[in-house]
């Protein structure tokens, strides 16, 4: 036998140096990242995957992408979404009544009518504190609030400079319910109020 016959000689690069291991082949990007989402409660920001996955972020953020339009087109049961600064699987809109009523097998936990009320002053006026929501609202919200914040969909912002009180804004949980990116896509509170808001708010 030839020297050039031996892997590794003269004649044929090795590939690398003595005692170095051949380099693994891992699972494809799009079965890495469908691994992945799978088993995580909350939404993954694409930076995240890429640095697990050491893969270049614009290559992760397209092959989310492409696997949520596969998704869609092909009809699943589930779709990717970004929400909340992130991706998660999420039931598809046309089977969440099946999978509400498997789960809950009937039972709704739906939010009181004070509890939603609270929850939209803190989305549109956070950070804010307890007496602020009192004031907008005409009626203590101290038990709301901690119901709210219970649920994960209120969480403590601090405390204001002047009064010390503590201060109140959403989570990134209440953008995930509500399929939101960021607060910037709540809808426009204007269209729904008095033009005397304000004074009426003062006078409380």
């Amino acid at each position: 036998m030839e020297a050039s016959d031996i892997p590794g000689s003269a004649g044929e690069p090795s590939g690398g140096g003595a005692g170095e291991e051949p380099p693994v082949e891992g699972p494809a990007l799009t079965a890495a990242l469908e691994a992945i989402l799978m088993v995580v409660d909350e939404p993954v920001a694409e930076v995240t995957l890429a640095q697990v996955l050491e893969r270049p972020t614009a290559e992760v953020v397209a092959a989310l992408r492409a696997l949520s339009e596969e998704y869609t087109a092909s009809g699943r049961g589930f779709d990717l979404r970004e929400v909340a600064g992130g991706w998660r699987f999420y039931t598809r809109a046309e089977c969440a009544a099946l999978v509400e009523r498997f789960v809950r097998d009937g039972q709704q936990a739906r939010l009181t009518q004070a509890a939603l009320e609270t929850l939209a002053v803190v989305a549109y006026r956070q950070p804010v504190s307890r007496a602020r929501v009192a004031a907008v609202r005409g009626v203590s919200s101290d038990g709301v609030m901690r119901t709210l914040v219970a649920r994960g969909l209120v969480e403590e912002a601090g405390t204001d400079p002047e009064s010390q009180a503590v201060l109140y804004r959403t989570t990134s949980y209440f953008l995930e319910r509500l399929g939101l990116r960021s607060l910037d896509e709540l809808p426009e509170l204007a269209p729904f109020l008095p033009d005397d808001v304000e004074i009426l708010e003062e006078q409380k």
